[in-house]
């Protein structure tokens, strides 16, 4: 059967902005209050699904959400019309606002998790919505995501939807950013990694001391359940507590993998290799490949600078496996060292680097790997989803024209506040559901 990875990445929002919302991402802090462009963090998005489509992987889109979002606000007790909203949390509150406006769904490896069909029980391809509870500004989100993915993989023959999990920090849910699957290819069935930071009813276990664990052991378990995965298809893994005191908040800050290939940096894990010995026991006749990056020749401080896992790996050909890295990683000298070296050892598949410029999200914290959401199908199953999403040069034109029409070239704090930038928006996203025939996906239509 034939099957392939499809990467669906988030169409970044017309309210694009630097609000430093996200603690524990030290990129997203140190551009607090900066102006942004959200024209020009759009198109870079799209240049990069563009030339990804173009060397011939499936490439789609997924939506940005209702930005300001009222109807949060008037759950929060704030009244009046939109305009009177805005001025009341503008005056009294303004970091709510800030908070409400986020353009974060735009990296939407936080989107949910993925389960294929090839590991599912019952055959089908699974998602589960994250709950991003850890943080307000994206614990909004999971009601649209869900809508949004049930439009788009709607076919309940071939795909099963569930709710996120409960908003608790209990099970605390940040989706693909800690979840990744293995196999030998994506037909068959596979082994699915999940990441964790702690074990929230086990107060004596290992945990970060400075930033908060985002990802609980209980939440990716319960996934496992939901989706029907067996124990022969899952391995659960805490995160090293130091590297996320370190900054890295996902596990794909500190490591990315791609079929039968983790590549991952030395204080990824915390017992790296019981990992790879139950990834290997459980992948069976299929060889993992382990390219481990040791601390003396990249640090963790600068695999966060520059972003290098956070990277997209990926199979052109079954001879050619390529990393798409952030422009930072050119930038900071160790990591361009690295991958000069990486690309010129034999010994390891990775033989090919494609650098993006996608600056406008990593200033406020967000990667190549951020930025999409993989799911890997069968060829009937890609038949089965609505087309309207899937990047051809048509709707990369359109998109295009979009965007140029209704996104701002500079966004401050203060014009969030602004009732324009509202309509501006919804008019946007109105215009965007009818381009892509997704339908009525957000509040302010339903």
């Amino acid at each position: 059967m034939n099957a392939f990875e499809m990467n669906l990445d988030g169409l970044v929002g017309p309210t694009h902005n630097y609000a430093g919302l996200s603690y524990g991402n030290i990129a997203s802090l140190s551009n607090e209050s900066e102006a942004s462009n959200p024209k020009e963090a759009a198109k870079q998005g799209l240049k990069k699904m563009k030339a990804l489509a173009d060397m011939g992987f499936r490439q789609g889109i997924l939506l940005p959400h209702e930005r300001p979002a009222i109807w949060a606000l008037r759950e929060l007790g704030f009244t009046g019309s939109d305009a009177e909203v805005l001025a009341k949390v503008a005056k009294q509150n303004p970091a709510i606002l800030s908070a409400v406006s986020s353009a974060s769904c735009m990296w939407t490896a936080n989107a949910g998790t993925i389960s294929p069909s090839g590991d599912t029980a019952d055959g089908r391809v699974h998602f589960t919505a994250a709950n991003l509870n850890a943080k307000f500004h994206r614990s909004i989100e999971h009601p649209t995501t869900t809508r949004m993915l049930k439009a788009i993989f709607g076919d309940e023959r071939h795909f099963s939807h569930h709710n996120a999990l409960p908003a608790v920090s209990f099970f605390g849910d940040e989706g693909a950013a800690n979840h990744t699957r293995f196999c030998g290819d994506y037909a068959s069935k596979g082994v699915e990694l999940f990441v964790y930071g702690q074990e929230a009813f086990n107060q004596n276990a290992p945990r970060p001391t400075i930033f908060p664990a985002r990802q609980s052991l209980e939440a990716s378990q319960a996934i496992a359940r939901l989706h029907g995965l067996g124990e022969r298809e899952t391995v659960f893994a805490l995160q090293k507590p130091e590297t996320i005191d370190a900054g890295v908040f996902h596990n794909d800050v500190i490591a990315v993998g791609n079929r039968n290939v983790l590549f991952y940096h030395q204080k990824a894990f915390a017992e790296t290799q019981a990992v790879l010995i139950e990834l290997q026991d459980k992948l069976g006749e299929v060889p993992l490949i382990a390219v481990k990056v040791p601390t003396d020749e990249v640090s963790v401080q600068d695999a966060v600078r520059s972003y290098l896992f956070n990277s997209q790996l990926l199979n052109l050909d079954d001879d050619t496996m390529m990393l798409v890295v952030p422009g930072e990683c050119r930038e900071v000298e160790s990591v361009s060292h690295f991958l000069d070296r990486l690309i010129e050892d034999s010994s390891n598949p990775i033989n090919r680097v494609e650098v993006f410029d996608l600056k406008q999200s990593m200033r406020n914290g967000g990667g190549p790997a951020c930025l999409r959401l993989r799911v890997a199908l069968t060829e009937t199953e890609y038949q089965a989803m609505h087309q309207g999403v899937i990047l051809t040069d048509d709707l990369f034109s359109r998109l295009n024209d979009w965007v140029d029409r209704h996104y701002r070239d500079s966004l401050a704090q203060a014009d969030l506040a602004d009732p324009q930038l509202l309509i501006e928006s919804r008019q946007a996203l109105d215009e965007l559901t009818r381009l892509t025939g997704v339908g009525d996906i957000y509040p302010f239509q339903l």
